[in-house]
C-alpha cells in the first residue's frame, strides 16, 4: 500500500508545481515591467486625492483630467521614442506652438482644410527631420541640436503672427479639441490611437527592435550591419509629428493659434516618459508606462490646484517625484 501512496504523491505535486510556476513567472514578469511602480504610484496618487478632496472622484472631473491630459501624453509618444534610443528632444514645445499657428493662420486666410492642417503637421516633420539629420548623420549632441532648433520654432512662431494670438477660425476646427466621437471626447481618442500606433510599432515591427538596439548599444547596432542613423532620424521625425498634432489639438481646444503656447511642455514630456519606467539613459522603457507617467502628471496637478497648494509648491513637489522616478529607475537596472 505504501508504494502506491508514494506514487500517488509523485503524480500529484509535479501537477501542482507546473500550475504554480507559470503564476509566479507572471508575476515576476510583472514586477520587472518597467511600467509596475509607475502604475503603483498612480493608484498611490489616484487614493489620496480621494479621500483629500470630495469632488475628486467625480465624471466631470476624471473626464477633465484625461482630457488635460491628452496634449502631453501625444507629446510624450515621440519623446518616448527618441529617449528610448538614448537621445533627447528640447524642441517639442515650441514646435507644438508653431505648428498650430501655422494651421490656424492658414486656416483664417481661406486656404482649404486638408492643406492648413497638412502644413502644420508637416512643419513638425520637417523639424523632425533636421533634428535627426544633425543628430544621427552629423554625430551633434541631441541635447545642444533640440535646444537650438527649440529658439528657431519659437522665433519663426512669434514672426508668423508677430506676437499676437490667431484668432477667427472656423467653428467646425474646435471638433478636434472639444468635440465627441461614440459618447467620448475627440481628443482622448486622438491620445488612445497615437498611444496604439506607437506600441504596435515599437513591439511588433523590426523598427522597434531597432529602437531599442540603438539605445542599449548602438555601436553594436552599427557592427552588425544595421544603419542606425536611418532609426534614429525616423524617431526624431515621429517625435516633430506627435508635437504638431498635439499642437494642432491645443489650437482647436483654444480656437486660437498661440505662438507663446507650449512652454515648458517639453520638460512635462520628459516627465511623463521618466515617471512611465523608461531609462534616461536609453534601451529601457514601454509606451504604455509613459502613458501612465502622464495620467500620474495629470492627476498630480488636478489634485494639488484642487487642495489649493500654490503652483511654487508645486514644481517642487513634482520635481521630487521626477527625481525619486530616477532613482528608482537607476537602482531596479542595478
Amino acid at each position: 500500500m505504501r508504494p502506491q501512496a508514494s506514487n500517488l504523491d509523485t503524480s500529484i505535486k509535479p501537477a501542482a508545481a507546473s500550475s504554480a510556476l507559470p503564476r509566479a513567472d507572471v508575476l515576476k514578469q510583472l514586477i520587472r515591467s518597467p511600467a509596475f511602480y509607475p502604475f503603483v504610484g498612480l493608484l498611490l496618487v489616484t487614493t489620496f486625492m480621494v479621500f483629500a478632496s470630495d469632488n475628486f472622484l467625480t465624471g466631470a472631473n476624471l473626464e477633465n483630467i484625461v482630457r488635460q491630459v491628452s496634449i502631453n501624453a501625444i507629446i510624450a509618444v515621440g519623446m518616448t521614442c527618441v529617449i528610448l534610443t538614448g537621445g533627447i528632444d528640447l524642441s517639442v514645445g515650441p514646435v507644438m506652438a508653431l505648428s498650430g499657428t501655422l494651421s490656424a493662420g492658414l486656416l483664417v486666410a481661406g486656404v482649404p482644410p486638408p492643406l492648413a492642417i497638412g502644413a502644420g503637421l508637416a512643419i513638425g516633420v520637417g523639424f523632425g527631420l533636421g533634428n535627426g539629420m544633425l543628430v544621427a548623420y552629423l554625430q551633434m549632441p541631441p541635447i545642444i541640436v533640440t535646444l537650438a532648433t527649440m529658439g528657431i520654432a519659437r522665433g519663426l512662431g512669434l514672426l508668423y503672427t508677430d506676437g499676437y494670438p490667431i484668432s477667427g477660425l472656423p467653428d467646425w476646427f474646435a471638433w478636434f479639441g472639444r468635440g465627441t466621437l461614440l459618447g467620448v471626447q475627440v481628443p482622448i481618442l486622438i491620445m488612445l490611437l497615437t498611444y496604439l500606433l506607437a506600441w504596435v510599432m515599437l513591439q511588433h515591427t523590426r523598427m522597434g527592435r531597432y529602437v531599442y538596439a540603438i539605445g542599449g548599444n548602438e555601436e553594436a547596432v552599427r557592427l552588425s550591419g544595421v544603419r542606425a542613423a536611418r532609426f534614429k532620424l525616423a524617431v526624431y521625425a515621429i517625435s516633430g509629428f506627435t508635437a504638431a498634432l498635439a499642437g494642432l489639438v491645443l489650437s482647436s481646444r483654444l480656437m486660437s493659434g498661440q505662438p507663446n503656447a507650449g512652454a515648458s511642455f517639453e520638460l512635462d514630456a520628459i516627465a511623463a516618459v521618466v515617471l512611465g519606467g523608461a531609462s534616461i539613459a536609453g534601451g529601457r522603457g514601454v509606451i504604455l508606462g509613459t502613458l501612465v507617467g502622464a495620467m500620474l502628471l495629470g492627476v498630480l496637478n488636478n489634485g494639488l490646484n484642487m487642495l489649493g497648494v500654490s503652483p511654487y509648491v508645486q514644481s517642487v513637489i513634482k520635481g521630487g517625484i521626477i527625481l525619486l522616478a530616477i532613482f528608482i529607475s537607476r537602482q531596479r537596472r542595478r
